[in-house]
Order: C-alpha cells, then structure tokens, then sequence
C-alpha cells in the first residue's frame, strides 16, 4: 500500500490522533516502530520509515515501542486502498482464521490461489498472511498478559498459538521479553479470575450513547439487555454459558479513546472471535474523519454530519439474527418487531440460568428455528415462511452470513429465498455484514428524505443520488434516516403504498 511521505510526515509531527493505526512510524537508528501519536522525542525524518501495518515493520525486524505500545493503535490496516479480497482476509484473520489452518486454506475459503493472495497480502500491506497472524496473535497475548489474571496456558490458547513453546518463542522475539517478564511489567488493574476486560480502541469521535439509544428499542428480549450506559448480551455457544458487557472505557483519553469490553464465564478459545464481533457490532473500525470529509461537502449530508459528527452504522453481534430480526420488521414498527423477536426466542430458543437480570435466553440457532412454526408467534404467513426459509438456507449452508463474505454475493442468494427482496437484502448486508457501500435506495424514508416539493424520489433517483457517496453510502443513509426520522411508524397512506410497490417502510 502506498502512503505518501509528505502526509505521514505532518501527521507525525502535529500526534494527530486521527491517523492513529493508518501507518506506524520504524526508526532505523532505534530499530523501534511506534504509533504516529507516540509521546517520545520526534525521530530526524531521515531516520524514518512510514509503514502500513505492525507485521510490515516486524517483517523488517523492527520491535515495537514500549512507551505507545502499538498493539493498542485502533482499527485494521485496511482502511485505504486495500482490495475486497484483502479486507475480507483480514476479517478472517482477526478472527482467528490461521491458527487452526493454513493460508492454502484461506484462498479457499476466499475464492482464489494462494500465491495471488500472498502477493494482495504484500502489495497493500507490506506483509503476508503468515506474518499478520502471527502480530495479531503476539500483540493479543500482550493484550491478556496486561489486562487478566489468566494462566500462560490460558492466554496462550485465547491468542491463538498452537503450543506455549511457540507462545514464549514468538513473545520472546517481539518484544525481547518473555511472557513473564511482560506480566510483571503491566499497567492498571487486572480484572477478577475468570474474568477479562480489554480496552477496544476507536477513531475519535464516537457518540457511545447515541449508539446505546439506537440500539435499546431494538434489542433481543432475554438475549441483550441495556443499563446505565452498558451493553449486554448472553453469550451462550459454550457448554456454559457466559456473558459480555461494553461501556466507556474509564482510563479512555482525548488521544487514545476506547471503549471497554468485559467477559465473564467465557472460554479463553473465544475471545479473539467476541472482540471482533464486539469491534464490528459498534463499528468500531471505521475512520469518522474521513468519512465525514469525503462525504461533508455535499450540501444534501452536510448539516446532518455537522449535528452527528463520528456516526456510526450500528452492526451486529451475531449475523443471523439480525437477518432475522430485519425480516421480522418487514413493515411494522420497530416495538411491533421487538415483541415478535421475543416471541420468536421464547418458542424455539432455549432458556438460560446462571447470568445477570435479564439475559436469561439463547436465540435459536438456524437448525432449531427452521424446524419451528413460526407463524404459530402471531404473524402473516408470508414472513414467517421467510423466517423459516432464511433458517434453513443459512443451517444447510445456501447462505452465509459471516462478515467475511462478499455482500453482493450475500444479498443475491438471500433475494432467491421467498419473501425477502432487495429491501431486506440491503438492511441485512448493512447491519448484519457491515457493509460500508449498501444504500437500500427502495427504502421509503430515504426517497422521503431526497425527495422535492413533498414528492417521493424514486428508486432510480435516489440511487443516482447516491453514487456520489460511494464508498460510504451506508453512512449516508444512517445519516439520512435519523435526519428525517419521525416516529416508528409510517403513515397509513405510506404504509399502503410500500404494500402496493412491495416496498418496504424503512430500516428496522
């Protein structure tokens, strides 16, 4: 990936907190890299290289800076230019995907040979496969190392490393350190036994409450819950179920915001994957600098951004039922979706004990909701055929929901399925898959909100209109929505017409 000198250069000098995680800085005469905010003497900008990620600088043998430590910088190294095939690698990679197979399989899983993905790896990130997995797993050890009280054993499995020889070894080279010797050197207060909280670091600014506010009428009954100012969710795929909870980070600053996630009763193996889902949930890798700069000069967005400066389009914990969720509110509002969704949990998903007030049921898996009468819940045949289709298409394997897969490709497979069109795909690959681009331009209160002189826009229209936007078109609709939002619910004239173009209302 390319990264112009000029610009990395003023980043530096000025520690602007907006570049955080966009390059890290080697110095060749120290042989450390470090994070464009770092808090130590400026380098001589001859000494400097300007690099795309932390395994780029390591893969030249440049260990990372005690003071800034660049294992906390935000985001994913992703952010510009890189192709969809890398992005959806990366994804996977976070996720964990190489601890348990190989980069062969990898392309596999992606569509294409192993060596052209090897080269992506190195054209846009200055590094391979190999050698981002194996940053994400050492810096996510020293993650664990600092911020639970977890066994070597413990943390050597949540990272990701096959074996504790492996773990040492890759520690010992990358921070001079052994795993001991980091422990004792760590920061702040560790949380209880049995217990991890981790700081997730964003790109300022981020409006944690209005995230809280979007999110609280729509939440799973028994499955997530909302309460002063944390989120929290059941997190019930183990054989013992555990749970998760979000807030404000309190040791967050102006140059190094975060938010803090804790994890209680959960297997150390699943951290890795919840901290992504968590990080995707609440978008925290997006970059509200630039989209509101790329987006800000058109007069259509520009007094929306100037009201909601760093939105973010909130995502989901776990795709498949947001997929449900979305085609339960097929025109109605959004409590009308929220009680069906909690009649929906109670009829076939299971009851749990043990966790805090109010998360108290799992959400049934693919298999166990397509083998339910939906309709028995109270709602029109139509969409519970949906429900049940989309059920069975995801557990036998037609569609996949994960973030990693091509959005285009998720919204074609799921318009082949009865009752869910072009409206429900789009809402689907905009929450549920976090797709940037999506612009669902059938949707009702977007046509109202780039309509003229109190007339709809149409479908065409409002899709031209947003070209301009690409690749945020997802964030331009957010912004639209909650500009021109009005209440939960249409007018009866509007819903009629939506049931007479087969339209649907808006985002639910």
């Amino acid at each position: 990936m390319h990264l112009d000198r000029a610009i990395c250069e003023r980043a530096l000098r000025a520690r602007d907190a907006r570049f955080d995680g966009r390059f890290f800085t080697a110095v060749k005469t120290t042989g450390i890299y470090c994070r464009p905010i770092c808090p130590a003497r400026m380098p001589q900008a001859k000494n400097v290289r300007f690099l795309p990620t932390a395994a780029a600088c390591e893969a030249l043998g440049f260990r990372p800076c005690r003071r800034c430590r660049p294992e906390t910088a935000p985001g994913t190294p992703a952010w510009a230019g890189s192709s969809t095939t890398v992005n959806r690698a990366l994804q996977l990679i976070q996720a964990g995907a190489l601890d348990s197979g190989s980069v062969d399989d990898l392309a596999a899983r992606l569509g294409v040979g192993a060596r052209h993905l090897r080269r992506l790896f190195t054209t846009h990130l200055g590094a391979t496969p190999n050698a981002l997995a194996r940053t994400r797993r050492a810096h996510f050890a020293r993650r664990l190392l600092d911020e639970t009280e977890w066994p070597m054993a413990d943390v050597a499995l949540a990272a990701g490393f096959g074996s504790l020889r492996q773990f040492n070894d890759t520690l010992r080279q990358t921070f001079l350190r052994t795993p001991s010797e980091l422990r004792r050197l760590r920061r702040g207060v560790c949380a209880p036994a049995g217990e991890a909280c981790l700081r997730l670091p964003y790109r300022a600014p981020l409006d944690f409450p209005d995230l809280l506010s979007f999110l609280a009428p729509r939440l799973l009954p028994g499955v997530e819950t909302i309460d002063g100012g944390r989120y929290r969710r059941a997190v019930t795929d183990d054989a013992v179920p555990g749970w998760l909870e979000v807030e404000p980070s309190p040791n967050d600053s102006a140059n190094d915001p975060a938010l803090r996630l804790r994890c209680v009763g959960i297997s150390p193996v699943r951290l890795v994957g919840i901290v992504e889902r968590v990080r995707r949930m609440f978008d925290l890798a997006a970059d509200p600098a630039r989209v509101a700069e790329d987006l800000a000069g058109d007069s259509r967005l520009a007094h929306a951004i100037a009201a909601r400066p760093g939105l973010r389009v909130p995502g989901a914990y776990e795709p498949f039922e947001m997929a449900v969720r979305v085609v339960l509110g097929q025109q109605v509002s959004v409590k009308g979706a929220t009680t069906l969704a909690g009649r929906l949990i109670r009829a076939a998903g299971k009851p749990v004990e043990g966790l805090p007030e109010g998360l108290d049921w799992a959400f049934p898996s693919p298999e166990d909701l397509a083998r339910t009468d939906v309709a028995r819940i109270g709602m029109p045949g139509g969409r519970a055929r949906a429900v049940n289709a989309l059920a069975e298409a995801v557990a036998e394997g037609r569609v996949r929901l994960g973030g990693e897969e091509d959005p285009d490709a998720v919204q074609e497979a799921l318009c082949q399925l009865p009752g869910i069109g072009p409206w429900t795909a789009q809402v689907i690959a905009l929450r549920a898959l976090g797709d940037p681009d999506v612009f669902p331009a059938g949707d009702l209160g977007l046509r109202k909100a780039l309509g003229t002189d109190g007339n709809l826009a149409t479908e065409r229209e409002a899709n031209a209109r947003a070209q301009a936007w690409r690749p945020w078109r997802a964030y331009a609709a957010l912004w639209l929505w909650t500009e021109h939002a009005n209440g939960d619910v249409l007018s009866i004239s509007e819903v009629r017409e939506a049931k007479r173009r087969r339209e649907r209302p808006r985002l639910r």
